[in-house]
């Protein structure tokens, strides 16, 4: 019977040790778990706030412009024309496309480019008959259209043959805009020619060149269904 006993002991002995093992086994596994998970949200936490920092300032630590905190003002524009053989000015350099509010300052007239408005104006063959905001038509640059513009030294005659031109062309449109160099000015997204005359041969090869051309940011974007 001792024996027995003795026995006995020695099993539950083996079998409480086995269970100590198994324990202190599980409290380092908790322990590395703890730890473990500690460190992901401490990681998390840093990489939240580098995400929040940047984004609302650049690597460089200036605000950058944003859709919804930008107020306008700043083209974003950096470069000047350069003038071809053909008589087409060609902007040379950076020609921003932010949307922000209110009005921007553009570099050039009519602008050719830069930070805009996020509504476009209608330019399916529009011809307005009073000044429109630049930041609208600059939209409808970066769609592919060309606008027409004329000052009031432009003769009634090329005013009239130029707004029937845009109303049989779709991705062009037509105001008045006094502040400019020619008589009459066409622009395209990067691109403006100076013309005194609707019948200068320029004129309908800027069209041809220009409407949905290859300088066009966004190609096949609507013209409809923005500002008029």
């Amino acid at each position: 019977m001792a024996s027995g006993n003795k026995s006995s002991s020695a099993a539950r002995r083996a079998r409480v040790e086995e269970m100590r093992r198994a324990e202190q086994a599980r409290e380092r596994r908790n322990r590395i778990l703890t730890i473990a998970a500690s460190v992901v949200v401490v990681a998390g936490l840093v990489v939240g706030g580098v995400f929040v920092v940047k984004s609302q300032s650049g690597d460089d630590g200036k605000k950058k412009d944003t859709a919804s905190d930008s107020k306008g003002g700043n083209s974003g524009d950096s470069g000047h024309f350069v003038t071809g053989k053909d008589g087409v000015r060609v902007w040379s350099g950076k020609l921003a496309r932010t949307h922000v509010t209110g009005t921007v300052d553009y570099p050039m007239h009519p602008p050719v480019g830069g930070n805009h408005n996020q509504v476009w104006l209608n330019c399916n063959g529009d011809v307005y008959t009073k000044a429109v905001h630049d930041e609208n038509a600059v939209h409808a640059l970066e769609h592919g259209a060309v606008w027409v513009t004329y000052t009031s030294k432009a003769k009634k005659a090329d005013v009239d043959t130029l707004a029937a031109k845009v109303k049989q062309t779709p991705y062009s449109l037509m105001s008045p805009y006094e502040n400019q160099t020619s008589p009459i000015e066409l622009s395209a997204w990067g691109h403006q020619l100076g013309v005194t005359s609707a019948s200068d041969p320029k004129v309908a090869k800027f069209f041809e060149t220009y409407v949905q051309g290859k300088q066009t940011p966004e190609p096949g974007a609507s013209c409809t269904g923005g500002t008029m």
